[in-house]
């Protein structure tokens, strides 16, 4: 990685000419202030003697802070240059996950919604060339990221799912609904959709199986993860509504495998079932390999502002400048 400054108003910079027009109008006045005037000697022996020689620092402190000033205003970056890709044929991929208040069950570590951050975040980072967007769902669907390749958006509001932000149930048609949406009008050679639960439809006013079709129409493939372990697990099953707090009883897992073989078989997708975080890792990696883009080297740039290390300093001489200027030199013509 290569670190480069740039200006974002380079023209700010030939303002800093003044400065050495100043210092000449300066020096050419004191030149002629001097032929005239008659040196008074009683004043070098004054309590102000110091004063004297030390005031001239005035002027070329004025100058620094003119000249720091002029270095903001000129906008310096400093740029960061990464080597990434680019596609020509990316894919567009809209992650739709279950938010209901199972998905912190603890059969996963340290619990569903928790493991599948993690894996999803990652997922986000590996695959830079194309656009991704967010829907959380449990009774409702939300879209929180729409298609994008800002990562940091997309990675922020992965870490900020919570459970009990929707109404509470599960609608996968609706969730799944949702996604088509986005992708309709979609350009992308391939158009995904990764849909996460870890229980049966309950909820909504779409029927899963018409949204496959819809998703099926539309060329749009859908892979299915049923998040949980096989047998029993930990789930929340009471809130105490005064602390918050989660009691935990162990029950046994449920997830409709059956509605979601078929969304992804009607869909050209495939279903996987995630037992644990690992294997969770392990499903996106394969969907990772599954769905490729055709990359071409491409030159990030990663810009960083760079005009406060002028402009504090600046701001802080000028304050001093005023002070000095003001009290200590006050009394001196």
């Amino acid at each position: 990685m290569n670190h480069n400054i740039v200006f974002g108003y380079p023209w700010m910079l030939v303002l800093l000419l003044i400065i050495p027009m100043f210092i000449y109008l300066k020096f050419k006045t004191k030149a002629k202030t001097e032929a005239v005037s008659i040196p008074n000697v009683s004043a070098f022996k004054s309590e102000n003697n110091y004063k004297i020689f030390l005031r001239p620092l005035l002027f070329w402190m004025r100058l620094l802070i003119l000249a720091l000033l002029i270095f903001a205003m000129a906008r310096p970056k400093v740029i960061a240059t990464s080597q990434i890709y680019q596609s020509n044929k990316g894919i567009d991929i809209m992650l739709t996950v279950d938010v209901s208040l199972s998905m912190l069950a603890k059969d996963l570590n340290p619990d569903r919604l928790s493991a599948l951050k993690k894996v999803a975040q990652k997922f986000a980072l590996e695959r830079l060339v194309d656009r991704i967007g967010l829907i959380a769902y449990s009774g409702e669907a939300l879209t929180l990221v729409p298609l994008t390749v800002d990562r940091n958006i997309l990675i922020q509001q992965i870490e900020n799912l919570k459970t009990q932000t929707l109404e509470g149930g599960t609608a996968i048609g609706v969730g799944l609904t949702t996604a088509v949406n986005h992708l309709k009008k979609s350009k992308a050679k391939s158009k995904v959709v990764i849909l996460m639960t870890d229980g049966v439809n309950n909820d909504g006013y779409v029927d899963p199986t018409v949204a496959a079709d819809i998703a099926a129409e539309e060329r749009i493939k859908v892979y299915t993860i049923g998040i949980g372990t096989n047998g029993y697990a930990l789930f929340p099953t009471q809130i105490d509504r005064f602390t918050g707090k989660l009691y935990f009883e162990k029950q046994k897992v449920e997830i409709d495998e059956n509605l979601l073989k078929h969304i992804a078989q009607k869909t050209g997708g495939e279903y996987f079932r995630a037992t644990d975080a690992e294997s969770l890792q392990n499903i996106y990696n394969r969907i990772n390999k599954l769905e490729k883009s055709d990359i071409n080297d491409l030159k990030y740039y990663n810009y960083k502002e760079k005009y406060r290390m002028f402009l504090f300093p600046a701001l802080i001489l000028l304050l001093i400048e005023l002070f000095l200027r003001g009290f200590v030199f006050r009394s001196i013509n």
